[in-house]
């Protein structure tokens, strides 16, 4: 997902993302406070590929072949036990973390023209953000707030197809992981 306020409120962009609604109560207060993504509809998510294909190609077909790859794909646990950072950006580390790859790699092969963040980074590193674009001094504040609260254990058993509006982002679909 964007983390940057201009990509978030673009109509007829789309992510795919595993949603954690157990995180939400460690996180939800600093993220609707540090993350652009939270004051539009965004839950708390690790993203599996962002951006999706356009909206305008979200057709009975597309839906099919999405419900058919995650239900291939068998639910899992992950913990996130602590912080990371990437230059802009504070985030929960999910461990393991192979699974959300094995994911992003799956949808990524099945739409070529659909790379993970654009193309932008040559290996996807799958996290939570907490918080983005904000100065070391609330970073260090966010994660000092979270560390004596984690960890955090997620049961990931679907994925998600978010649709943007423009202003909102809302849940499109949803697709169980089967295994």
């Amino acid at each position: 997902m964007p983390d940057d306020a201009s990509a978030v409120r673009q109509a007829g962009h789309t992510a795919l993302l595993a949603t954690v609604a157990s995180a939400e109560p460690l996180v939800g207060a600093s993220r609707r406070r540090y993350d652009s993504s939270a004051s539009v509809g965004v839950p708390a998510h690790v993203t599996v590929l962002f951006p999706f294909l356009g909206s305008d190609r979200l057709d009975t077909a597309t839906i099919e072949a999405l419900r058919a790859l995650a239900g291939e794909r068998s639910p899992f646990t992950v913990r996130f036990e602590g912080c990371q950072r990437f230059p802009e950006a504070l985030y929960l580390a999910p461990t393991p973390d192979r699974p959300f790859r094995a994911l992003t790699d799956a949808v990524a092969r099945r739409w070529p023209e659909a790379p993970p963040y654009g193309g932008r980074f040559a290996d996807v590193v799958p996290h939570l953000t907490v918080a983005h674009g904000q100065p070391t001094r609330v970073f260090d504040e966010v994660e000092a707030a979270l560390a004596p609260r984690l960890p955090v254990v997620a049961n990931v058993s679907s994925v998600s197809l978010f649709v943007s509006d423009g202003d909102r982002w809302r849940r499109h679909a949803e697709f169980p992981l089967l295994g």
